[in-house]
């Protein structure tokens, strides 16, 4: 059920964020070519729905493997060596990514108090998508180091 709705709430992030995304892009392009200004917020919003889009999407890009692996690499190694990679690297990731995690809520809570220039909400907001994509990417490599587990034991 947890994992669905986490599943769930990420598409929907990425799919608000890049819709956001476009939205303020094509604002942009249309008052460049007509004579209505440009509205200042535009450029801020459009880069705060590209950060949110790339945060909520790394949680996903782990959850269906979409990163890069350099298999040619891999498989040129021993068949032992490539099962201790398949078994440490994640968690040494899911280490980096807990600590990135833990350290990024000090980040949101000190942009609290700091204005975004042009938009005026607090930049805890948007530091908060950093929180977003390291816990996301940290569950999701916690369930693949569970399925690893349970894989190597049968």
């Amino acid at each position: 059920m947890l994992h669905k709705t986490i599943g769930r709430i990420l598409k929907v992030g990425v799919l608000l964020s890049t819709w956001g995304l476009i939205f303020t892009v094509l604002l942009q392009i249309f008052c460049r070519f007509t004579p209505l200004d440009t509205p200042t917020w535009t450029e801020e919003a459009s880069r705060l729905f590209f950060i949110y889009a790339m945060s909520f999407g790394a949680g996903l890009a782990m959850k269906n493997e979409y990163y890069v692996h350099l298999d040619m690499f891999f498989s040129n190694f021993p068949v032992k060596l490539q099962r201790l990679l398949v078994k440490v690297i994640p968690v040494i990731v899911l280490f980096l990514f807990a600590i990135m995690a833990i350290y990024s809520i000090q980040f949101v809570l000190l942009g609290i108090p700091e204005k975004s220039p042009s938009m005026g909400f607090n930049m805890g907001v948007a530091f908060f998508s950093m929180f977003i994509m390291s816990a996301s990417i940290s569950y999701y490599l916690w369930k693949k180091i569970q399925k690893n587990y349970k894989n190597s034991k049968s």
